[in-house]
């Protein structure tokens, strides 16, 4: 049953051939299919409501319902997105806000984490920087557990130019990520979900205690460079906003309360994204 997993194969099976359909096809059935697919996760429709109570508060069961299915269905449009591809003749639009801020913070020629979350068109992220500003993007991704549902995604990353190394508990995994930054690259990854056997500090988002991963902080701190808060949401087929935060400094020596001090102030920008976008955030496991 694992190719049957929201995060499986099967499913990446459907909608990287459904992205290959009629234009009016690949842009309208994904979302369809997404709010069928709800019915079939119980588990994952019950974490998707408690985040997105989280985020608004109560509300009717009604209204709660819909949320969940919005979350759903921009879920497998992005997912579709993603593998139908980016071309000349039918771009991926990208609208970048606040992209000074990357500027600021490769000032001198240094490197930069890019830090992002599990929300609608994450990798529009490292597409927009490679793409409108030539920068060499090395994105760190967790070893997913089915291997061709891996292959399936990592293909159509790989084919927008992004590179990828896959990060774990091993702290050797990270040293692709530190040396990229050393030669003035760009390294990206995800600050949403910590592992359970992950380094983590605990921050405040909308008043409830939250685990943002470590990895990133140390990374930034060996490295000498700044954190530059990245968010991603869909504003229509093919079209996506990415958010850029100002630079989130680390001490190259930091004591706890630097750490404490940089991981609320990156959970502060990811509650004020939230606020705006509650149903384009993918927290499919609880974290």
């Amino acid at each position: 049953m694992r190719d049957f997993a929201l995060e499986g194969a099967f499913w990446r099976k459907m909608a990287r051939w459904g992205a290959r359909g009629p234009r009016w096809f690949a842009q309208h059935a994904p979302p369809v299919v997404g709010v069928a697919v709800c019915a079939f996760f119980p588990e994952f429709r019950r974490v998707i409501a408690a985040n997105l109570r989280m985020v608004k508060g109560p509300r009717g069961a009604l209204q709660e319902t819909l949320d969940v299915a919005r979350v759903f269905a921009t879920y497998a449009a992005c997912v579709s997105e993603v593998l139908e591809g980016d071309d000349d003749t039918h771009p991926i639009e990208v609208t970048v806000e606040g992209g000074e801020h990357v500027e600021t913070a490769r000032a001198g020629g240094r490197g930069v984490v890019l830090v992002t979350a599990h929300t609608a068109g994450w990798e529009a992220v490292g597409h927009a920087f490679r793409r409108n500003r030539g920068l060499p993007i090395l994105v760190a991704t967790a070893m997913e557990r089915d291997p061709e549902a891996r292959s399936i995604q990592e293909q159509a990353r790989q084919a927008q130019g992004l590179l990828l190394t896959h990060v774990g508990d091993d702290a050797l995994s990270a040293l692709p990520l530190l040396a990229h930054l050393r030669k003035g690259g760009v390294a990206a990854l995800q600050i949403d979900r910590a592992p359970a056997t992950a380094q983590s500090r605990n921050v405040q988002i909308f008043g409830q205690s939250f685990r943002l991963p470590e990895g990133p902080l140390r990374l930034a701190s060996l490295a000498g460079t700044p954190i530059v808060p990245v968010f991603a949401h869909r504003a229509g087929y093919r079209r996506y906003v990415v958010s850029v935060c100002r630079p989130v400094q680390v001490p190259r020596r930091a004591e706890d309360a630097d750490m404490d001090t940089a991981a609320q102030t990156i959970a502060n920008t990811l509650q004020d994204f939230l606020r705006k976008h509650p149903t384009q955030w993918f927290p499919f496991r609880p974290h």
